[in-house]
């Protein structure tokens, strides 16, 4: 069984990991586009298993719900998955 500190260490690393992720994106998609076009964008701020979504247009939006929507399955499933193997 893992203790605490191993799961806080996996939770800062995925952290860590995605904020590198996302700032690497960042800066390919600025490099890619030589600072012209129109920029787009979107998020997600998922609180338990409810997604809130918000984007500069709809495109956006809508990849972003799909991706949110999955998002939201997984961490359900896992919840119950967890839930069926440790009780």
């Amino acid at each position: 069984m893992t203790d605490s500190a191993t799961l806080y260490t996996l939770g800062f690393m995925l952290i860590f990991i995605g904020v590198v992720i996302f700032l690497l994106a960042t800066v390919l998609i600025n490099l890619k586009r030589g600072g012209k076009g129109k920029t787009k964008s979107g998020g997600v701020i998922i609180v338990g298993p409810i997604p809130i979504i918000f984007g500069s247009d709809k495109k956006s939006i809508k990849d972003i719900l799909v991706l949110s929507a999955i998002l939201a399955s997984a961490l359900i499933a896992g919840m119950l998955l967890y839930y069926i193997l440790f009780s």
